[in-house]
């Protein structure tokens, strides 16, 4: 007789196409960066590839998200000027987040850096006016 089994007792979300639409670009950057865990059935893990040598993969962590994606060009990473990004993705509003040079040149260093996006201003169909504290680090 075979060994019973445990019963799952778990948590499965429902997931429609919205929620799991995304670009091969911001898999990567999810996966590489570390903000995914993958792991495979019977036994053994998934460890994710290494980035390539020299190379540079940053990774957003944004508090409340609901379909944003914040990417940053390595190159930026140098510049002597404050950087804006539109971090809309896949939602229905969109927000702004500014870095200052002084805080690019940190994320260079590999130091996390804590920012907010802008606010939005008006309700959209899916949220009422909101901003998002965002951490980033670049390894």
């Amino acid at each position: 007789m075979p060994p019973a089994r445990a019963a799952y007792t778990g948590h499965i979300d429902v997931l429609t196409e919205a929620t799991v639409a995304i670009t091969r670009k911001a898999f990567l950057v999810q996966l590489v960066g570390g903000g995914w865990v993958l792991t495979g059935c019977g036994g053994g893990g998934y460890s994710a590839p290494a980035a390539a040598p020299g190379s540079v993969v940053c990774a957003a962590t944004i508090a409340g998200n609901h379909n944003h994606l914040l990417t940053i060009p390595a190159a930026d990473l140098n510049s002597t000027q404050q950087m804006s990004y539109d971090i809309t993705y896949l939602a229905d509003h969109s927000h702004t987040v500014t870095f200052t040079a002084a805080q690019l040149a940190q994320l260079k260093a590999g130091t996390m850096v804590q920012v907010t996006s802008t606010a939005t201003t008006v309700a959209s169909a899916t949220q009422p006016p909101h901003s998002h504290a965002i951490s980033e680090v670049c390894a």
